[in-house]
């Protein structure tokens, strides 16, 4: 009988069960790297030059051809060689990424300051949401690289292209990374219990 009631007025028994600290620590981590690959593409799609080939620019919104002396570059938004609904569907694409990847964001935000089955579906369509935004950024980039093979050069891609790349990895990893730690979570004791252990 003691040990019930000291079991019954043990203070973690009673009121919500706190989370874990490294559960609390691998949230933050995966929301801030959120916010990193959503930086990292905006800037790459903003921004849009990816190659550049044979004193030419090749990007999602202009074709530039650079001038040897030094003038400004001559941009124009027709490709030509029949790229142009290529280029229109890449750039459909990396641009609904972002949108995808920002929306996720703000659920996985939103779900840490909810509680309850809400927070739980909020996490979980955020994750799926930066999974979908890998997967149109992915179709992005490969659409690109298919369009423009002849011209590509491992020191032909850009800064930017790279940021894209880098993005889309990190778009992939995070989601999935958030889709599983509630796996994961679920299996962990809460700190509660660890107190009545």
């Amino acid at each position: 009988m003691t040990a019930i009631k000291i079991k019954a007025t043990h203070p973690a028994a009673q009121g919500k069960p706190r989370p874990l600290f490294l559960e609390v620590l691998c949230r933050s981590l995966i929301i801030l790297c959120v916010i990193l690959s959503v930086v990292l593409s905006s800037v790459a799609v903003c921004d849009g030059h990816w190659l550049l080939s044979d004193q030419r620019m090749f990007g999602l919104w202009y074709l530039c051809v650079l001038e040897d002396t030094g003038a400004a570059p001559n941009c124009s938004r027709h490709f030509g060689e029949g790229l142009d609904p290529g280029l229109s569907v890449c750039r459909s694409l990396v641009s609904l990424a972002v949108v995808s990847a920002i929306f996720g964001l703000e659920l996985l935000v939103i779900s840490q300051v909810s509680e309850g089955r809400a927070s739980s579906q909020r996490w979980h369509f955020g994750s799926w949401l930066v999974l979908l935004a890998a997967c149109l950024s992915a179709g992005g980039v490969l659409i690109f690289l298919f369009l423009f093979w002849k011209h590509a050069t491992p020191l032909g891609f850009t800064l930017t292209f790279c940021c894209q790349f880098t993005a889309t990895f990190l778009f992939f990893l995070n989601g999935m990374a958030a889709r599983h730690i509630q796996n994961m979570a679920a299996l962990l004791p809460s700190s509660g219990d660890l107190g009545k252990l």
